[in-house]
């Protein structure tokens, strides 16, 4: 039975894989940079925090999601004015008698324009004061339904990309305690963080938990490709490879 070693693939698996794992890597760094710009104003404040991966899934209690929207991600799309013009309706328990008169102008101007049942059913429908009801209410975070969805997204779609890292990998000539290490570590990390998504929803304290396991995966999905890459185009063939104690 032949056993597969980076030094004896052809150009083309060599280049198969390489193209793969440069992807992958920066498909994840898209990934990562994208849960920054989304997350990072949730809380108010710039920057990414745990308080910002907190109000994702827990939510901020203390106030509406409208306000938290207007306030976090969206604050870029409507002006300090019109967003404390919003904010007082709010706190005055938005009331659809000033609904007409001073914050339907202010939809129409800056949200109506994405935040339409036509355009994008996909998102709160701001053209009516019943759509616009929807999120006046306090804010409790990503609904169990958006949490069920992405969660079987992730966990579908990264364990098939762990598994083929993980193939491409295991082909390496390191430590076999640490290659098993490296191999099963994300698996449990993306268990981890998609478990601790659920747990932040009920308490806001998992969300260190979160963080955790993300930059877990992603260390060692790094160290992974890394280690790879180099041993694809280096790792020279030793003198006798009969006598190389085979891969395990």
């Amino acid at each position: 039975m032949s056993i597969h070693r980076y030094y004896t693939l052809t150009l083309s698996e060599k280049l198969l894989y390489t193209s793969f794992l440069l992807l992958v890597g920066l498909g994840y760094l898209m990934a990562v940079s994208y849960l920054y710009v989304t997350h990072e104003n949730n809380d108010g404040k710039p920057g990414l925090s745990i308080s910002d991966v907190a109000s994702s899934y827990y939510g901020n209690r203390s106030g509406t999601r409208l306000e938290a929207a207007i306030r976090g991600p969206m604050a870029g799309y409507i002006d300090d004015q019109d967003r404390g013009r919003i904010v007082a309706w709010l706190k005055d328990g938005g009331e659809e008698i000033h609904y007409n008169s001073e914050i339907k102008p202010i939809l129409a101007k800056t949200c109506v324009a994405c935040h339409n049942k036509e355009v994008n059913p996909n998102l709160p429908d701001f053209t009516s004061y019943a759509g616009l009801h929807e999120v006046s209410k306090v804010d409790t975070g990503m609904s169990m339904a958006s949490l069920l969805r992405l969660s079987h997204i992730h966990l579908f779609g990264i364990s098939m990309l762990l598994f083929v890292i993980g193939f491409i990998f295991i082909q390496s000539e390191v430590n076999v305690w640490f290659k098993r290490f490296l191999v099963v570590s994300p698996m449990l990390a993306v268990f981890v963080d998609v478990a601790s998504w659920f747990l932040t929803k009920w308490d806001d304290h998992y969300a260190i938990v979160v963080i955790v396991a993300g930059g877990i995966l992603g260390f060692s999905m790094a160290l992974q490709i890394l280690i790879s890459l180099y041993q694809i185009w280096f790792l020279k063939k030793p003198d006798n490879p009969d006598l190389h104690p085979p891969l395990k």
